[in-house]
């Protein structure tokens, strides 16, 4: 029996629970390094009175980061190891997240926030191969949902103590705070996440066998007596790959999917507290009404796991965003009240962050090992343009005169892109 065959048909044991814990806990991060710049923008936009078109610039630049990350570290993790990437991806992030809080202009920071997204984009590529590779076949849509559930977790603890960090110091406390943050994950990683077994026997090592048993043994499962032999045709790491005749048009429509979903997913993420504090209400306020949208979306992305055990994911993710569709324009019609707005953002973030989970176990079931964190990483990294679209547009579509209700409207345009994208999935990949 294989490693990868020990793994997929035995329960897991509790260190591989941890493993998969450990991958959550590291989107959590992921989600609060993204928004931080959401929670800050208030306070920045007051200090050095930029406009809505500019802030809509610097909101977008660490996703612009982050597809670069994605798209080159994604295979890096395939060629060189899950876990060396992923702790070159907290030393980025951690250092990021520090000098962002040392910049003193738009130039300074919208550097900071690139360099930052570089290991944001290849943590999320690389966690997202780690889960599935670390679950049984039974629960791996399960803890790959899981996994993205981390996302609005690390925003509702990250931005609620970053309310109260607001209502004492300026916005450079928020990043501070995801400095620390981070940074204490390091150890976490190096000490209780070994390589993946699935990498460790698709790469063959000289010490492969010996890797392969300490890692199970860690784990709590039996070692090898030997590897089973390599097929002469084998597949290797190839990027090119993902373009191959069986997988061409699944790559490119996941990717189509995900980029034109994320806009819609980050223009209501990345514009909330701007949105609140122009309505007169302030900057703490309008970080917890953020809070709240994430309060909805973890939700959801912990419904649609759980639902993933008798619905096929395909589904369930399209169904997720003709709800964000609706939910974004009712966002877009404006609120009576702070908690009309908070309850209303939060349904929003229930369909819209459910979506985001579901497209992320499709990558997993959709590629092979040998390219699960490449292609996850590419659908990722390009999808990313619409991440970095989804502030810039809005914020432009605000500059221009045009009110809430109508940059909604348009915004909600990709969601609906993104589920006719899945519908024309091969019949193969409908998961």
């Amino acid at each position: 029996m294989s490693a990868a065959k020990i793994l997929d048909d035995l329960p897991m044991t509790p260190l591989q629970v941890v493993a998969v814990t450990i991958c959550i806990v590291l989107n959590a991060l992921d989600g609060f390094d993204v928004l931080a710049i959401s929670f800050s923008a208030p306070g920045i936009a007051a200090e050095w009175g930029i406009s809505r078109a500019e802030l809509g610039i610097v909101l977008a630049m660490e996703l612009v980061g982050m597809s670069f990350g994605s798209v080159l570290l994604g295979p890096a993790a395939d060629r060189h190891g899950r876990r060396p990437v992923i702790l070159a991806c907290l030393v980025v992030m951690s250092s990021g997240m520090y000098l962002a809080s040392l910049s003193g202009g738009i130039a300074s920071l919208l550097v900071v926030r690139f360099f930052t997204g570089l290991g944001i984009g290849g943590m999320l590529a690389t966690t997202n191969a780690m889960v599935a590779e670390y679950s049984n076949a039974r629960r791996r849509s399960f803890n790959v949902a899981i996994m993205a559930t981390g996302y609005p977790f690390g925003v509702i603890v990250g931005g609620s103590i970053a309310a109260i960090l607001l209502a004492h110091f300026d916005w450079r406390s928020v990043f501070i705070l995801g400095a620390g943050l981070t940074a204490a994950l390091f150890p976490i990683v190096w000490f209780l996440m070994p390589e993946s077994v699935s990498y460790l026997a698709h790469r063959r090592s000289p010490t492969a066998l010996q890797d392969i048993n300490r890692t199970l043994k860690w784990l709590g499962h039996s070692a090898l007596e030997a590897l089973p032999d390599v097929p002469a045709d084998a597949p290797k790491t190839r990027w090119k790959d993902l373009f191959s005749p069986g997988l061409a048009r699944v790559t490119i429509l996941l990717t189509v999917s995900y980029l034109a979903h994320i806009m819609t997913f980050y223009f209501i993420l990345k514009w909330i507290p701007k949105i609140v504090v122009d309505m007169g209400f302030s900057a703490s306020l309008a970080g917890g009404v953020l809070v709240w949208a994430n309060v909805g979306g973890a939700a959801g992305s912990l419904l649609l796991g759980w639902l993933t055990h008798f619905v096929r994911v395909r589904v369930l993710v399209i169904a997720a965003m003709v709800g964000a569709v609706v939910m974004i324009n009712v966002f877009g019609q404006g609120q009576a009240s702070l908690g009309q707005l908070a309850l209303i953002a939060a349904i929003a973030g229930f369909f819209t962050n459910s979506a985001v989970v579901g497209l992320y176990a499709l990558f997993a079931q959709s590629f092979p090992t040998h390219l699960r964190a490449g292609g996850t990483g590419f659908a990722i990294g390009f999808g990313r343009a619409g991440a970095a679209l989804g502030p810039i547009l809005a914020g432009f579509l605000f500059e221009a005169g045009f009110g809430l209700a109508a940059v909604a409207f348009v915004m909600a345009l990709g969601s609906v892109v993104a589920a006719v994208a899945l519908f024309l999935l091969p019949d193969g990949e409908r998961a």
